[in-house]
């Protein structure tokens, strides 16, 4: 296994082969030749991503989605994102590498992350065609929802929905995991 612990600087361009097929622990993002590093893999991180799949995965059948960890998303020609979290709508054909835009990418800041960083990869979602991503930050505890038409709004209590489909995550009960 390759490991990632260069910066995107520092690494050299690797073609869409390689990166598709190198196994890479932690997964990286592919933009435009280059590898990015994705911060993961502290407590509080795995904490939000962990209840967020039992969140969507005991409701999956009754909101008709499925939740999927960390799955290589091709954003365009040239870029793979990989969300820490995506939602699909259940009932639609597997694909092994996502490019059907999915309902919803979630993404988790760790401390290291910069809102500079993050905004070019939910970028790369929007220009999919992802219609939502939500950004949960553990430290602040809120979650900041942005839209594809340019809505952005935080929400530090009440429910996150998604727009046709009946999913229902309360913000307080995610955050909650952090003081167990």
């Amino acid at each position: 296994m390759a490991t990632a612990n260069m910066t995107s600087v520092d690494v050299p361009l690797v073609t869409v082969e390689e990166y598709l097929h190198t196994v890479y622990s932690p997964d990286v993002d592919y933009v435009d030749g280059r590898l990015e590093d994705r911060n993961v893999g502290e407590f509080d991180h795995s904490s939000i991503q962990s209840i967020l799949i039992v969140i969507f995965g005991t409701h999956q059948k009754d909101w008709g989605v499925k939740v999927l960890p960390e799955l290589r998303t091709q954003t365009n020609e040239a870029r793979y994102r990989v969300p820490d979290l995506l939602i699909i709508p259940t009932g639609i054909p597997r694909e092994q590498i996502i490019r059907t835009p999915p309902l919803l990418c979630i993404e988790i800041l760790s401390p290291e992350d910069r809102w500079s960083r993050l905004e070019r990869k939910i970028q790369d979602f929007f220009t999919m065609g992802v219609p939502v991503v939500w950004v949960f930050d553990p430290e602040q505890r809120v979650v900041t929802v942005l839209e594809r038409s340019g809505t952005r709004r935080e929400l530090r209590d009440g429910v996150l929905g998604l727009e046709g489909t009946p999913v229902a995550v309360p913000v307080v009960e995610v955050f909650a995991v952090l003081d167990e």
